[in-house]
């Protein structure tokens, strides 16, 4: 599976890489030469997501909030006699709970998956990297704003940003360079799940699509490419940066 071969050769990790943003950067890098490993929670929706790239990659069931989890992805990685090129960490979530009704166990979840799992996938990647490799960690444009009841996934955000700037400097001795790619609202089965109820989830995603300069919500193909464009030599210059694909939304 292959439309040019710009990663040929190189060996990727997508964390989260069975559905929504993952899957579709999975494809992408895979189309563009690469081998891929991808992770998921649902072995299931990790099989199908694997088999629309074939002998490309190959997945490896794992949740990033269980560090038990994470060794087990990179000892299946070591036991093919693979390096990784590419680290996408995507794996993460979060929910709507307003500062009145939030939970210890709605913070707990959210930060464990979009905080602590993305340190620790990448302090456990570090044996498994490549000089010279490109990290790319998804975050958020609502670490830039102020959405009711979205404080902890925001935060969660802002804190992955921070990270991504003391990396790039701990890891510029290895020529590792590490970046976020900021998504706006993007057209995934996640996306709608933050809706109440499925009745209400249409009204939610029109208000959404209007609070969008460019008037659409982001495709999760148009993310991959950002990726992409982050993985490949192409931005070798570039760490320590975000790469905006939101349509406007962040600063308008």
């Amino acid at each position: 599976m292959s439309d040019n071969t710009e990663l040929a050769g190189k060996v990727a990790l997508v964390t989260g890489g069975s559905k929504g943003i993952g899957l579709a950067v999975v494809q992408r890098l895979a189309s563009a030469g690469a081998f891929v490993f991808a992770t998921g929670r649902d072995q299931g929706d990790l099989d199908a997501a694997v088999a629309t790239i074939g002998e490309s990659g190959a997945g490896i069931r794992g949740d990033v909030s269980d560090l038990g989890d994470v060794d087990r992805i990179f000892h299946a990685i070591e036991a093919a006699g693979k390096r990784l090129d590419v680290l996408h960490i995507n794996a993460g979530g979060g929910g709507f709970a307003a500062l009145h009704e939030l939970t210890p166990e709605d913070f707990d979840a959210t930060f464990s998956r979009n905080v602590r799992g993305a340190v620790f996938t990448l302090q456990k990647a570090l044996p498994h990297l490549n000089d010279g490799a490109s990290v790319i960690i998804t975050g958020s444009s609502s670490a830039d704003g102020g959405k009711p009841a979205f404080g902890v996934y925001a935060a969660s955000k802002a804190a992955i940003r921070s990270f991504t700037r003391t990396w790039a400097v701990e890891l510029s001795g290895r020529g590792i360079r590490v970046n976020n790619v900021v998504p706006g609202p993007t057209a995934t089965p996640g996306l709608r799940e933050l809706a109440p109820n499925e009745a209400a989830a249409p009204g939610m995603l029109e208000a959404l699509r209007k609070s969008i300069p460019l008037g659409r919500l982001i495709a999760p193909e148009e993310v991959a490419e950002a990726v992409l464009f982050l993985a490949a030599d192409r931005s070798r210059s570039t760490t320590g940066s975000e790469l905006f694909v939101d349509g406007g939304s962040t600063h308008s």
